[in-house]
This record gives structure tokens, C-alpha cells and sequence, in this order.
């Protein structure tokens, strides 16, 4: 492991000497400047892992040497040597950036242990960076592929939203069609790291550990709390909380969970302290929250609150000109993930995918897709290939294949799916019904209004 390069700044001789023996004693390479320009000049002809600079030099003092290094290289680690006299002056360089300060005289043990201390933190950076740029490239808005206008529009919408963080964000969609992918990329277009991403499956936790999940806990404050705890909004602070599955959420939670959306502050269990919810909140569901609400199973006014910026994805069936785009997509994953050439699929094995009704959307396909080239000896997907679980036939079912049905006016324009099992007029007229009055708000005047019905009639 090469020796790392340390640039020291000083306009005294004996401090350059002395801090140069220092570090060649402690295992590090030096490169020495007598004032702030040859420093830069160095810094311009050779890499350097960290500076160690005085404040007080002729000509070009620390402060602005850090300035000028700062504009050419924002991520270098600086320490600044000050004397007893001018420890504001330090204390203004960290304001501005500087990773610590050591006082002359200094202690050769305390300098080593501030240099590594220096190093250390700055290779996590690095590392957090490098992480970021993996991850941002894995789950950006560019790594959902799509060529249906619907599609396009749900992630221009998305992409308005990253900036208003204090804004919830509700996702609504089938169960496999990228609603936690369309959050993380809200996340990380937000500049998040990636380890302030939480994501809380509601419906997969019991609801008598949920709250204690959410908020955290203090030791003894319940049977079984035999340590602190920090909960997800403390884990999630300065990123996204994500929670999947909100529709299940228990309701004597929900009117906790409206109180933390409303006030921006939540309690861990057992504690009278406030703490601030600082982190984004998105949720997601594969429910109707305005049936739940109906229903009394969903508070109104949590459905309100989370409600203020929707999305929905649309199932896949709905998008079938996306399957050729997708499958060249995961393809080009799986040629990496597996280690094996792969061509392809055939024109006449696309066309059974295009047919098949995909219940669980992008999820199943990515599924199959995997599944199909592992098995595939010639690296393409060929009709025969083409099987889906519990079928064993090349054939897709086309009994539960979807039937939509358009309708348009000059008011209102509708495209329903519905399983042709359940096709009949009583089930595409409680669907319109449905979808019109969610279209007005839940005005029934205006609905009915929209239907030409009348009033009573539309009750009925």
C-alpha cells in the first residue's frame, strides 16, 4: 500500500523540517511549501491525500489558500496549524471547511492521530461517493426504461417532486410494478446516501412491533424492550422513508403516523422527548385507500395527508409495447449477473410475452426472464422456452387474459381492465361509477352530472 502524500504549507523552515521528519516517522510521504503559491503549483503537478497548512504566511495567508484549494479540489482533507493566540482564526477555517486544527507547539502522537483521523474520513467519503454513483446509475430515473406515454408521464411528475422534500409522496400500483424502484429514484435525484434509504413493509411487520419499528423505544418501556432502540425515521434522517404497504397499517397507528406528516416531530416509546422527522416520507400501496376509507379501515384524513402528490404506475398489461424494450434491458443485466452470452429473444417468443396478461408485472417477467436464460443453451429465448409457473405450456393462459374496454365523450374518457372471468355490464358499471366520482373528488353531483344520470339514480 503506497505511503500517503501529505502537502505541508508553512513560511518557517524549522516547522517544515520538523513536520517532515514527524511524518517520515509516522509512515507518510511529505511534500513541502514555503508559501500558498507553491503550494499550488504542487498540488497542480501531483496527487495529495491530505494538506497540512498555517494560518498566518505572508502574501497568501491559510484562509485564502483554502479558498483557492477548495475551488480546484472541493474533496481534499486540510488540517490547519495555528498558535495559541489565534485559535478563532482555526476555528473560522473549519467553519469553512478545514477537517480539524492542531496548536504550536504540537505533540507529535496528537498530529499523527488527527492525520489518520483526517485520512480515515475522507477514504469514507470517497467510498460513500463511489457507492452513491453505483447506486444512482442502478435506481436513477433513466434506469426505468419505458416507451409508453403513461409511463413517461408518471416519472416527469416524479422528477418535479425531488426537490420539495417536506412533500409525501404516494405510490400507487399492482404489486411488481416499481413502486420501491420509483422511490429510490426519487431518493437518490435528491443527492441521498445510500444508507438514509429505509424502506418499511408494513403489512410484513405484527401490528404490536410496527409502532415500535417506525419510532424506536426506550429500554423497559414494553415487556421484551431490553435495550434502547432507534426506529426508522431516526435511521432514515436527512434521506427517504419509504412505507410500503401503508394500506395495512394499523389505524391506531395511522393517527400517530398523521401527527408525525403534520408536525415534522415523533416520540420513541417510553420517552416525553421530541425528535425531529427530518427524512422524506414516501408511501406506497397496491390497494384502493378510497375503498379502505370507505370502509373504515383508512383514516380520511391520513389518506389526505399522504395524498398530496399521487403517482400510479400502470400494470404491465397495460404497457405491452414496454416488453420489448424490458427484456433487452434485464438481458443486458443478466449477461453480467450470469457470465453468459445471451442474443436475445426470438421474434415468435416475444410475441407469446406480449400476449400473456403478466399478473405480476415487471417483477414476473424479470423472474422469468432470469429463469428462461439460465435454461436457454444457445444464449436465445425460442417459443419453447417460454413457460410460466404453475402452466407448463408454452401456451399463456388466455382465460385470465384482461378485457378492456374504451370509452369515450366529450366529458370523460375511461380505458377499464377487468378479467374476462368478471366481465359483465353490472361489474363495467360499477367501475365507471367508481372511477367517476374518484375522477370528481368525490362530489356525487358532479359526478352523476358527468354520468347524465340523475342524482338518485347514481346513489342507487
Amino acid at each position: 500500500m503506497p505511503e500517503p502524500r501529505i502537502l505541508v504549507v508553512d513560511d518557517q523552515q524549522i516547522i517544515l523540517f520538523l513536520l517532515e521528519t514527524h511524518l517520515r516517522q509516522g509512515g507518510y510521504h511529505p511534500l513541502l511549501a514555503a508559501s500558498g503559491r507553491e503550494a499550488l503549483a504542487l498540488l497542480e503537478e501531483q496527487p495529495v491525500d491530505l494538506m497540512i497548512t498555517d494560518l498566518i504566511m505572508p502574501e497568501m495567508g491559510g484562509l485564502e489558500l483554502m479558498e483557492r484549494v477548495r475551488e480546484r479540489f472541493p474533496e481534499l482533507p486540510i488540517i490547519v496549524i495555528t498558535t495559541n493566540g489565534s485559535v478563532e482564526g482555526a476555528v473560522e477555517a473549519m467553519r469553512r471547511g478545514a477537517y480539524d486544527y492542531v496548536e504550536k507547539p504540537y505533540n507529535p502522537d496528537d498530529l499523527h492521530l488527527t492525520i489518520k483521523r483526517a485520512l480515515d474520513y475522507h477514504h469514507v467519503v470517497r467510498e460513500n461517493e463511489q457507492i452513491r454513483g453505483l447506486l444512482k446509475e442502478r435506481f436513477s430515473f433513466q434506469s426505468i426504461v419505458t416507451a409508453n406515454p403513461a409511463m413517461k408521464e408518471v416519472l416527469r411528475l416524479a422528477s418535479k417532486v425531488v426537490p420539495a422534500r417536506q412533500t409525501t409522496v404516494a405510490i400507487y400500483g399492482e404489486s411488481g410494478t416499481g413502486k420501491e424502484v420509483l422511490a429510490r429514484a426519487i431518493h437518490f435525484a435528491g443527492k441521498g446516501l445510500p444508507n438514509s434509504f429505509v424502506a418499511v413493509n408494513c403489512a410484513a411487520i405484527p401490528d404490536h412491533l410496527l409502532e415500535s419499528e417506525l419510532f424506536g423505544h426506550l429500554r423497559g418501556s414494553f415487556t421484551g424492550a431490553d435495550r434502547d432502540r432507534e426506529g426508522k425515521f431516526s435511521l432514515a434522517r436527512g434521506g427517504t422513508l419509504l412505507l410500503d404497504e401503508i394500506g395495512d397499517m394499523p389505524l391506531a397507528l395511522q393517527t400517530k403516523l398523521l401527527r408525525v406528516l403534520q408536525e415534522r416531530v415523533f416520540e420513541r416509546i417510553g420517552s416525553n422527548e421530541q425528535i425531529g422527522a427530518t427524512c422524506r416520507v414516501i408511501v406506497a400501496t397496491n390497494r384502493n385507500l378510497q375503498e379502505l376509507v370507505a370502509a373504515g379501515k383508512f383514516r380520511e384524513d391520513l389518506y389526505h395527508r399522504i395524498n398530496v402528490f399521487p403517482l400510479t404506475l400502470p400494470p404491465l398489461r397495460e404497457r405491452p409495447e414496454d416488453i420489448p424494450i424490458l427484456c433487452e434491458h434485464v438481458f443486458e443485466q443478466l449477461r453480467q449477473h450470469l457470465g453468459k452470452p445471451l442474443a436475445g429473444i426470438s421474434e415468435s417468443a416475444l410475441r407469446l410475452l406480449m400476449e400473456y396478461p403478466w399478473p405480476g408485472n415487471v417483477r414476473e417477467l424479470r423472474n422469468f426472464l432470469e429463469r428462461a436464460a439460465i435454461l436457454t443453451e444457445d444464449g436465445e429465448i425460442k417459443p419453447e422456452q417460454v413457460t410460466w409457473a404453475g402452466q407448463g405450456s408454452a401456451v399463456p393462459p388466455r382465460s385470465s387474459a384482461p378485457a378492456a374496454v374504451q370509452l369515450d365523450s366529450d366529458s370523460v374518457s375511461y380505458t377499464l381492465t377487468l378479467p374476462r372471468a368478471e366481465l359483465s355490464l353490472e361489474a363495467l358499471n360499477e367501475r365507471i361509477l367508481a372511477l367517476t366520482l374518484e375522477r370528481c373528488g368525490g362530489n356525487k353531483s358532479k359526478a352523476s352530472q358527468m354520468l347524465k344520470i340523475g342524482r338518485k339514480a347514481f346513489y342507487r
